[in-house]
């Protein structure tokens, strides 16, 4: 929900207050930087929340365009982090103050032959599928312009979060000559319906973040004053106080919809909703039921 009626002083104070004082690393983050400083994209469990682990991207000279390198050391941690069982939430965040995702890095492109283009593109797609095919609930936490391939790399995730000041939220490609390129025109087209993909591919509108949030684009806006991460991390606390086994097979069961008849789809619910019932999450949680009090669920 957005803050209405605010002076102007008073957005110039919460802004100031959010540049200097959000966004700090955590403690593990700083010690993970410090011993790997030209890590560019990496996984960091969020201490103060268990089961809660961040995807940072950290390539703040350049607001993470998407490199050869950061796209290597992204595809590798999503590799890890598919088989963690103990990442019950994942967040796709930046390190850095106002960045998210500027898209692909146009200044190495232009130094990249067509094949090398091609290459990219083919792993971009596929870093994207496994972002998408997590098995675990993910948020991208959007802090600043998602543009281009960083857009796409946000709708491969399954909620999304921009910060209340964000301003530059949109796929540019058909102004640059070509198209989105890893899943735009397929994945907007599923979270906005084709009319909207339509028109906002085609103009290449560039929209701020409570018009991204009206056209249906991201899930949630930050209040005044607070981050995308900070919002982020709330609604990743609420999910991971679920079954994780239950979040698992929600997520398979909802985004294998897309794919099957209704029939068949209602049959693999079932399947998934039976495999379930003798979980010691499930017995957990009517035990706690019954004792009125809060399940402890630890995935088993």
């Amino acid at each position: 929900m957005l803050f209405t009626s605010v002076t102007r002083a008073s957005r110039f104070s919460a802004r100031a207050a959010l540049r200097t004082q959000l966004y700090v690393p955590n403690t593990v983050a700083k010690r993970y930087l410090q011993t790997h400083p030209t890590q560019e994209a990496f996984l960091e469990p969020l201490e103060s929340h268990p089961g809660v682990t961040c995807l940072s991207l950290n390539r703040p000279q350049s607001k993470n365009a998407i490199s050869r390198s950061l796209l290597q050391q992204l595809r590798d941690s999503l590799v890890t982090a598919h088989f963690d069982p103990s990442i019950r939430v994942l967040i796709l965040r930046s390190t850095t103050v106002g960045s998210f995702c500027a898209g692909a890095d146009l200044v190495e492109r232009r130094t990249m032959s067509q094949q090398q283009v091609s290459r990219f593109l083919t792993e971009l797609r596929d870093a994207l599928g496994k972002l998408e095919t997590l098995p675990m609930p993910t948020i991208a936490a959007i802090d600043g312009p998602a543009l281009g391939g960083g857009l796409e790399m946000s709708l491969a995730c399954d909620l999304r979060v921009a910060g209340h000041d964000v301003t530059k939220i949109g796929l540019p490609e058909t102004s640059l000559g070509i198209i989105p390129g890893a899943g735009g025109t397929q994945r907007a087209t599923r979270v906005l319906g084709p009319s909207k993909a339509k028109d906002l591919i085609f103009t290449a509108r560039i929209l701020n973040a409570s018009e991204a949030l009206e056209w249906g684009l991201v899930n949630y806006v930050s209040e005044l004053g607070t981050t995308a991460f900070d919002r982020a991390v709330k609604l990743a606390e609420k999910i991971s106080s679920n079954a994780p086994l239950a979040l698992r097979a929600a997520k398979q069961a909802i985004s294998r919809s897309e794919d099957l008849p209704l029939e068949t789809g209602l049959d693999f619910e079932r399947a998934s909703y039976e495999t379930l019932l003798s979980s010691k999450d499930r017995i957990e949680a009517l035990n706690a039921f019954r004792e009125k009090r809060r399940p402890m669920f630890k995935g088993e």
